[in-house]
């Protein structure tokens, strides 16, 4: 669904690396939507004082220090949502229906917070669009 190409940014040949890369890329004929939709990531930025990358898109991170990893995941998140057209919600359910079981059987459950005394739970899910028109109908509250 996405490709994500992380390159050294402190390798004296980076930018004939990175022309390499793509045309290997090219040469596999994949879909065209996943070499524009590529993730480009500069490692090593810890190396280089002030690092600010030049090409348009690119994210600086330091794998070692953990600098600019969060930007990278969110990053990765919002582009692998995009091409396989689903959303992140947040619903509520009622617990004793059959909605939880259901949103475990149709969907990716990231997180469910329980409140007993309610008898309800806020679920945290990955869904597609016709996976969610499913939902609303069988549970139009």
């Amino acid at each position: 669904d996405l490709i994500v190409h992380v390159r050294d940014i402190t390798h004296p040949e980076t930018i004939l690396q990175k022309a390499t890369v793509l045309s290997v890329l090219k040469n596999l004929n994949l879909p065209s939507h996943l070499l524009d939709s590529m993730v480009e990531v500069h490692n090593k930025v810890d190396l280089i004082e002030r690092y600010k990358p030049t090409e348009e898109n690119a994210l600086a991170v330091s794998a070692l220090r953990g600098q600019g990893l969060e930007e990278l995941k969110e990053e990765i998140e919002k582009k692998i949502l995009t091409v396989t057209g689903k959303k992140i919600l947040t619903v509520n359910i009622n617990l004793e229906g059959p909605q939880l079981s259901w949103l475990y059987k149709e969907a990716t459950v990231q997180e469910v917070e329980v409140m007993p005394e309610e008898g309800t739970a806020r679920v945290k899910v990955i869904i597609g669009n016709s996976a969610f028109g499913k939902y609303k109908s069988l549970f139009p509250n």
